[in-house]
């Protein structure tokens, strides 16, 4: 015989109530019926639930704890039953996002804080990869969306272009390059380039934008590279949303490349139809697009 969950509303209304009949009125119920339900559950559970010696209706110690788990019981089942609701109005179960490091995580974590207050019953999970990492983990996890730097595309992608970023080529103000004037390629070459590790199992994307030279350090992501930058361990592209204060400050100085010390991109939010959105997804990515819209970069 398995526990009837409607007992444990029984106990806490009879613990509410303070006694059978009570409880019997308030539940529309003859006492006597009352009483069978809960001697029943005692028979089963093989625990006294209720001081028979009182004038009101109380708990036992052993009752107190079986009603505290019960509760817990009734509260998981509200839940699920909120969550059931929820996912028929086309809310989706999880939605997973793949984030380029290289992009600005304030607006998305607005867009997110947004999404919460709203108290939708979506996981969301979010990922940050790099460089050719982002498609490849986008497509490896079966991902609802990526928000990526560049991408392979394909017929079944949907993208949206956000707002433009803008990368500066620096160095710290005390390395070498910081004094330097019309830097060829030829003179960067000689000095260490700091830039970021692919992410992707295969590393098969090539960055166009690194120098070529022989001193080259991976690093796992653009908090390390700023801290290597800042050191002076070397030269190498920042996103200037990063940046701006060390500029301000002239901790960090534009290098003066002939070829160009800065550069734009446009990052892409990327979908498939293959995965058609769902609710969750479709409220995400219109909140991306006004936060991305607002920034101030």
């Amino acid at each position: 015989m398995r526990v009837d969950v409607d007992a444990f509303k029984l106990l806490q209304i009879l613990v509410e109530e303070g006694s059978f009949s009570k409880a019997a009125e308030r539940l529309h119920k003859a006492q006597s019926a009352v009483s069978y339900q809960v001697k029943k559950l005692e028979q089963h559970l093989g625990v006294n639930l209720f001081c028979r010696d009182r004038y009101r209706a109380e708990l036992t110690p052993e009752g107190k704890v079986i009603l505290a788990e019960g509760q817990k019981l009734l509260q998981n089942l509200a839940n699920i039953e909120h969550l059931a609701s929820r996912f028929s109005e086309g809310w989706e179960a999880k939605l997973e996002l793949v984030v380029d490091g290289a992009l600005p995580m304030e607006p998305i974590m607005k867009a997110l804080k947004r999404m919460a207050s709203q108290q939708i019953p979506t996981k969301i999970q979010l990922n940050m990869e790099f460089l050719g990492g982002v498609q490849d983990r986008f497509e490896r996890d079966n991902a609802d969306l990526m928000l990526v730097k560049e991408y392979s595309s394909g017929p079944n992608y949907r993208a949206q272009a956000l707002p433009d970023i803008k990368s500066v080529l620096v160095v710290s103000r005390d390395h070498p390059l910081a004094a330097e004037r019309d830097v060829s390629l030829f003179d960067l070459q000689r000095h260490v380039e700091l830039t970021i590790e692919d992410s992707s199992p295969q590393s098969s994307y090539r960055d166009e934008l690194q120098f070529g030279g022989d001193k080259v350090f991976y690093l796992s992501g653009f908090i390390m590279k700023k801290n290597a930058l800042m050191m002076g361990l070397g030269f190498g592209w920042m996103p200037d949303f990063l940046i701006n204060e060390e500029l301000s400050r002239k901790e960090l100085v534009e290098v003066d490349f002939r070829g160009g010390s800065r550069y734009s991109f446009t990052p892409q939010l990327v979908s498939t139809m293959e995965r058609p959105l769902g609710k969750a997804g479709r409220l995400f990515t219109a909140l991306i697009l006004e936060e991305f819209a607002d920034a101030k970069f």
